[in-house]
């Protein structure tokens, strides 16, 4: 299911020098957890936990919609993928997901691997969406936690017990998107960092060269 992959993609690499490599990144990243919401310092969002919780069920409302079609699977993931394109802040995922390494990047690089990941990150959870297929999503609650409004659901799925995926929202961007997003603990944005560093150091640090390559994976 979604939380069994999920825990398992840091392993999903072709050789053990890739696994070392995100083992390295994974102590990295989960050192600097704590500091991770730091980008999204400064004033106080307007963002209010009613706004979330609306844009969550609007969310899952086109998520219960998409399930119950009579459209074909291929269609309904591509359906999944734009809906990731529509809810996420997915520029904010692409800087988090580059961390330091994006820091002395030149504008053009960024902007291509932004471009890139947005395509990857969406086509990679937006499919994972497919294992909501046959099941349901409830919104359940929520509740300002610093500098971004949380929103719990609840997925409730065939042949498996109900469990909590969480929403991270913010408006930083200018509009209401979710920034990360929790299954059942496992962090998206730590994930991603995790697995964006590590094919980044099988190319040398080059950017360019792993946007290029993300447009294929």
């Amino acid at each position: 299911m979604i939380l069994s992959k999920m825990k398992t993609s840091c392993s999903n690499f072709s050789n053990e020098s890739d696994a070392q490599d995100v083992s390295r990144r994974a102590l990295l990243a989960g050192g600097a957890a704590s500091l991770g919401w730091l980008c999204l310092s400064g004033p106080a969002i307007a963002l209010t936990e009613q706004q979330a919780r609306k844009m969550v069920e609007a969310l899952v409302d086109e998520v219960n919609a998409i399930i119950v079609s009579k459209d074909s699977e291929a269609n309904k993931i591509r359906r999944f993928e734009q809906l990731f394109i529509k809810y996420a802040d997915t520029d904010f995922m692409a800087r988090y997901a580059l961390g330091a390494d994006g820091r002395s990047a030149s504008a053009a690089d960024i902007k291509a691997f932004t471009k890139a990941f947005q395509g990857y990150v969406a086509r990679k959870y937006g499919g994972r969406f497919r294992e909501f297929i046959g099941g349901r999503l409830e919104v359940m609650s929520a509740a300002k936690r610093k500098s971004i409004i949380e929103v719990k659901t609840k997925a409730f799925l065939q042949g498996t017990a109900p469990f909590e995926v969480t929403f991270q929202l913010s408006d930083r961007s200018g509009s209401d998107r979710f920034v990360n997003m929790f299954i059942e603990g496992v962090n998206l944005l730590l994930t991603e960092r995790t697995e964006i560093g590590a094919l980044l150091d099988r190319r040398g640090g080059s950017i360019r060269k792993l946007a290029e390559d993300l447009k294929t994976l």
